[in-house]
């Protein structure tokens, strides 16, 4: 092959690349403890702030955070109970992943977050939403730990999908991360 059509070759493949990407972040949330959910929410907001679209894609554990607490929901089998009762209702049940320590080291940073002037998850949340953040949870998660749209925080930006419609959202963005 010769070196002209090589780097026509390149440059046509650059040039896709180029198109195909926009300024986005496409992060999967999958862990539902306090330090990841921080993590994710501090860099979605840092993300916004700079101009950069923002996706999220809440999955499996991550889920229960965006549970409304003073929301139920009807009809119900046994299995989607348990889990109900099992997992954290909403963003202020969540835990550590690491020195929880029975519950006094999430209350030890929570208390360390609000003397530091540091958001709390519930106060990021509002702002990602304020923002623009684009929340998506995965129905799959959903169904099988039985939660439903109307125990769902209210949030401006918030859709229900599957797994094709993040991989579309990542395939389009700059950057992608899992947390």
């Amino acid at each position: 092959m010769d070196i002209e059509k090589q780097i026509l070759e390149l440059k046509a493949k650059v040039d896709k690349l180029e198109k195909g990407t926009k300024d986005q972040i496409s992060i999967v949330v999958f862990s539902g403890e306090l330090d990841k959910l921080l993590a994710a929410l501090i860099i979605a907001t840092g993300a916004t702030a700079m101009d950069t679209e923002v996706k999220l894609f809440f999955t499996f554990w991550a889920t229960a955070a965006l549970r409304d607490k003073k929301k139920k929901a009807n009809g119900k089998n046994f299995m989607s109970k348990m889990f109900g009762m099992m997992l954290p209702k909403g963003s202020t049940k969540v835990k550590l992943s690491k020195m929880n320590m029975g519950g006094m080291g999430t209350a030890m940073l929570k208390s360390l977050m609000k003397k530091k002037n540091v958001a709390s998850l519930d106060e990021m949340l509002k702002t990602a939403g304020q923002l623009g953040v684009e929340i998506n949870i995965c129905e799959m998660s959903m169904d099988l730990m039985g939660f439903k749209p109307e125990e769902m925080i209210d949030y401006p930006n918030l859709n229900y999908c599957g797994v094709g419609s993040y991989l579309a959202d990542a395939d389009e963005s700059k950057v992608q991360l899992f947390i």
